[in-house]
């Protein structure tokens, strides 16, 4: 737990689309969050071999390289990153992709286009208040 002297809380944002990334920047940053941010899957196991875990990831499915479904794994994995709280934010509608996402470790799946409330209710789930 984050004590009021301590830097913000991160989120670590894993989205290859890059206006769904800044509506989802513009977001976290006004709740007092800071933001790291991959664009692909290998730029996202590469943030996770060299980085600090984050209070959330936030992880697309669909994303060039290494997909949503083995980011989860690489994090789950992870002896550092493991426990950290993973919502899937994506498009894939179907129930099997809804239950490989789940099974495998997510801990929320949030389906585009999104509603940002509902979003930043669901994050509040995971995270503890940033302010």
């Amino acid at each position: 737990m984050q004590n009021a002297s301590a830097s913000p809380l991160s989120v670590f944002v894993v989205e290859d689309d890059d206006n769904i990334l800044q509506v989802l920047r513009f977001m976290l940053q006004r709740q007092g969050y800071q933001v790291a941010h991959a664009s692909d899957g290998r730029a996202a196991r590469a943030h996770i071999e060299a980085s600090k875990p984050p209070a959330l990831v936030l992880l697309d499915v669909m994303l060039p390289y290494v997909d949503g479904f083995e980011i989860i794994n690489i994090i789950r994995t992870h002896p550092v990153w493991a426990s950290v709280p993973i919502v899937m934010l994506t498009a894939k509608t179907m129930e099997h992709d809804i239950v490989r996402a789940l099974d495998a470790g997510a801990n929320d799946y949030v389906l585009k286009p999104f509603q940002p409330n509902e979003l930043l209710a669901r994050l509040r789930r995971f995270l503890p208040p940033s302010r």
